[in-house]
């Protein structure tokens, strides 16, 4: 119930928000924590892809009459593509793994509807007291990123550039 957006509701003549609550609420604050933190890692990532792109590659479809989005289309997402897929496979991987959000944002609230594996992996283990299930739990979370991983980076062909 506090906190700078529930400030600006009640600011504005609203009803404070209790963001766990409910479901989608409480997701809602998880997604919005995960791309807050995100964010950064890659801008940082898009930006280093932007500054290897070659100038003379824009100035050749300049000259031959290529709009601002035609550039972006065949120029500036194919050049980023080598940069952007092992990029976005990371990103995944840390979002499947984001045990710091869920556990510290919402806890898995309400009624542990936003638990995510890790977040079971670790009540599994610290609060079941079943450490051999849990390192069995976590081999198979490994597992499917591994997998999911390969399948991506095969299928999109990130390794191949320009």
């Amino acid at each position: 119930q506090f906190g700078a957006v529930n400030a600006m509701i009640s600011a504005l003549g609203g009803e404070p928000i209790s963001w766990f609550a409910r479901w989608s609420t409480a997701f809602a604050a998880n997604v919005a924590t995960n791309v807050w933190l995100g964010f950064p890692f890659m801008m940082v990532v898009i930006l280093g892809g932007l500054q290897s792109i070659p100038q003379d590659a824009y100035e050749a479809a300049r000259v031959e009459g290529a709009n601002r989005w035609q550039q972006f289309r065949h120029i500036t997402l194919p050049y980023l593509r080598p940069t952007l897929i092992p990029a976005i496979i990371i990103s995944v991987v840390w979002t499947f793994n984001m045990f710091n959000i869920i556990y510290l944002v919402s806890g898995g609230e309400p009624a542990g509807s936003n638990e995510i594996l890790i977040t079971q992996a670790y009540k599994i283990a610290f609060e079941n007291y079943q450490y051999a299930y849990a390192a069995a739990y976590s081999t198979v979370i490994f597992i499917i990123l591994l997998v999911y991983g390969y399948f991506q980076t095969r299928m999109t062909r990130a390794t191949e550039s320009y």
